[in-house]
């Protein structure tokens, strides 16, 4: 019988595979997760072979990757650390062998399976899996996942815009006419560990430059969860000089004059009882330095004087809230735990 306390992470060399280890490892519910290999690495034994940060925190031991051997390890959860033409291969054997999956690629993550097609250019998930797929955003949808089976980590930029807007969006505050920009800024990290010209510390270094214009990965997320058009929102992607974290920076023109008062209960109100969500006094806004290393995000805002433009200013660690921390709060959620277990 498969123990869902039993934790199998495939896919473990990248940064959030990383980082899945260092929370999984230190987590006091899980069993001693096991990291699978999928590059060919057969001679590793033990993570901190590639990650020597980790030792000293507990055997992490790593196996040659295949579905039976997953299956057949009584593990009955898995995290999928892997690209997303692997978590199209991967997600249906393992949830037929049983297992419960979290996959951090974005497979899953739509309603409809050409969107994905679309957007990524890479085959289209099978609808079955689409319709039964839980998009994995704890602050929105915790409802949904103690039953879930597959659990779509939602994508970095994402989570920072979707938790920005979504409270503003459902009480109707919010101007589509006046359009929604959304400008925001990634640490190196959020490009994956593959090498990459543009990535080069020369590069990247003492630089900082948009991409993606019109044509990041992350659009149709933030469009379908926050419920506007894509005509009505301008979303731009931008990469920072620093390893982690995501600034983003939202402008929105409200439906009438509201005061900072107003604004600010309206975020207590729609994030109470959400332990990764920390609101910030009116006025008052977040950095990168207060939330890298951690599973928050926190939300900032200025009004103008005449209470109609609003900004807010959205951090998060990319690595953390924006993936394997997420993924281990929506573990939690999964197996009832208390949310913020390992977290903080």
């Amino acid at each position: 019988m498969n123990d869902p306390r039993r934790v199998a992470v495939i896919g473990a060399t990248g940064y959030a595979g990383f980082e899945l280890a260092r929370i999984l490892l230190r987590h006091p519910q899980i069993e001693k997760p096991t990291f699978y290999l999928r590059d060919g690495a057969s001679t590793v034994h033990c993570l901190t072979e590639l990650f020597p940060q980790l030792r000293g925190w507990g055997e992490a031991p790593c196996r040659p990757f295949s579905v039976d051997a997953v299956a057949s390890s009584g593990a009955g959860t898995a995290f999928l650390a892997t690209p997303h033409e692997a978590s199209l291969e991967l997600v249906s054997p393992l949830l037929e062998a049983g297992l419960r999956v979290v996959d951090l690629s974005g497979a899953f993550r739509f309603r409809e399976p050409e969107t994905f097609a679309l957007w990524y250019e890479l085959p289209a998930p099978p609808r079955t899996l689409l319709e039964q797929a839980v998009y994995g955003l704890p602050e929105l949808y915790s409802a949904a996942l103690p039953s879930a089976r597959l659990v779509a980590n939602p994508g970095c930029y994402a989570t920072s815009v979707i938790l920005s807007l979504r409270p503003l969006v459902d009480v109707g505050w919010v101007r589509r006419d006046h359009g929604i920009v959304c400008d925001c800024k990634s640490g190196a990290s959020g490009a994956g560990k593959e090498p990459k010209r543009e990535l080069h510390f020369v590069e990247v270094d003492e630089n900082f430059r948009a991409y993606n214009l019109f044509s990041h990965r992350h659009t149709p997320e933030i469009t379908d969860h926050i419920g506007v058009a894509p005509e009505d929102i301008i979303f731009s992607t931008h990469l920072l000089p620093v390893a982690r974290g995501i600034l983003s920076t939202l402008y929105v023109w409200l439906d009438q004059p509201r005061t900072a008062d107003e604004v600010e209960a309206l975020y207590r109100q729609f994030y109470a009882g959400r332990p990764m969500m920390r609101i910030w006094p009116a006025g008052r806004l977040p950095e990168l330095q207060h939330v890298v290393h951690t599973n928050f995000c926190d939300l900032g805002f200025a009004l103008d004087a005449g209470g109609e433009r609003l900004v807010v200013v959205s951090c998060l660690d990319n690595l953390g809230k924006g993936a394997a921390g997420q993924a281990v709060q929506n573990l939690n959620a999964m197996l009832g735990f208390e949310e913020a277990t390992a977290l903080r």
